[in-house]
């Protein structure tokens, strides 16, 4: 029989109210967390854009302003690849309580060498996971004041295909980027649902819930210069691909959802529609290698000692 979340109409073009919600979207300035950010303003929240560039986020603010009157957006100083400065970014949040955290932001390289953050820890390792899971840690103080808050982190297709090697988490052995950054991606996926399931035992009240955008092309993406500026000639090329696959607009839909709709439960994988690339956002089963709790349990402890923190510690 379908669940709730499968039968309940949702209009990603009409989307509930959230006005008096503070959400913070890692990597707001940019990409799909952009767009995260704009709907979400549309919506009536107060969306944080977390970022390293300040310059960059003060465009991306300006942008969501001149579509979403009235938007209420600020700015702050994230960056998830130094853990040591994590603590005073959250510090600086002028919030009383934070009802949901997009763990948007992520880093890919498609070349050698292997990099590492100032911490030593392979960069998009680092930044993609760690620096989420540690993060998380901070905002507890945050998230527990709100009544339900949501923990939405994004996945991405390219998890689907790998798995983690537990003895070499950092791809010392072997580096290869897009199996490292697929890697890294399959990493927060499973520190979401591994966070979760603590929760649920913990008898917290948030969620801990997981999105990936499927396919995404800025050929495909609406112009929102300057953030993004699409040519007309871009956008003919990228009109066959969008039999498969879509823009960065469509690609928000799955984490808006998963921010906003009531039926939402912990512990659910939201994904396009259409094998997984693109169209609305639904839940969609969660992949074999996603369900395995040993693996996740094993990583879990594993961030726990890299970062020295335990998220779910300060949620319970």
């Amino acid at each position: 029989m379908p669940s709730a979340a499968q039968t309940q109409p949702w209009d990603v073009h009409r989307l509930p109210s959230a006005q008096d919600r503070n959400v913070l979207v890692t990597g707001g300035n940019a990409g799909i967390g952009y767009f995260v950010a704009e709907q979400l303003a549309g919506a009536g929240a107060t969306v944080v854009l977390g970022s390293r560039d300040t310059a960059k986020a003060e465009t991306a603010m300006a942008s969501i302003r001149s579509r979403v009157p009235g938007a209420r957006v600020r700015s702050l100083r994230l960056d998830l690849a130094d853990l040591s400065s994590l603590k005073a970014a959250v510090a600086a949040l002028p919030l009383d309580r934070l009802d949901a955290v997009v763990h948007n932001a992520g880093v890919m390289f498609d070349h050698p060498p292997r990099r590492e953050s100032q911490d030593g820890h392979e960069l998009m390792f680092a930044t993609n996971h760690l620096g989420h899971f540690a993060l998380t840690w901070w905002l507890a103080p945050l998230l527990a004041a709100a009544p339900a808050a949501r923990i939405v982190t994004t996945g991405s297709f390219a998890a689907k295909s790998e798995r983690l090697d537990l003895d070499d988490l950092q791809s010392t052995r072997d580096y290869r980027p897009k199996r490292a950054y697929g890697r890294s991606k399959l990493a927060q996926m499973l520190f979401g649902l591994e966070l979760d399931r603590r929760l649920r035992a913990a008898g917290g009240t948030a969620l801990s819930v997981v999105t990936h955008p499927g396919g995404a092309l800025d050929s495909l993406t609406p112009s929102r210069p300057p953030v993004h500026i699409r040519t007309t000639a871009a956008r003919l090329r990228g009109l066959p691909a969008g039999l498969l696959v879509q823009g960065k607009e469509a690609a928000a839909w799955p984490a808006v959802r998963a921010v906003l709709d009531p039926s939402v439960t912990g512990g659910q994988l939201w994904a396009p529609r259409v094998f997984g690339l693109r169209g609305l956002p639904r839940v969609e089963p969660l992949w074999d290698h996603l369900a395995d709790t040993t693996v996740a349990a094993r990583l879990w402890d594993a961030s726990r000692e890299l970062t020295g923190v335990d998220p779910s510690s300060g949620l319970a």
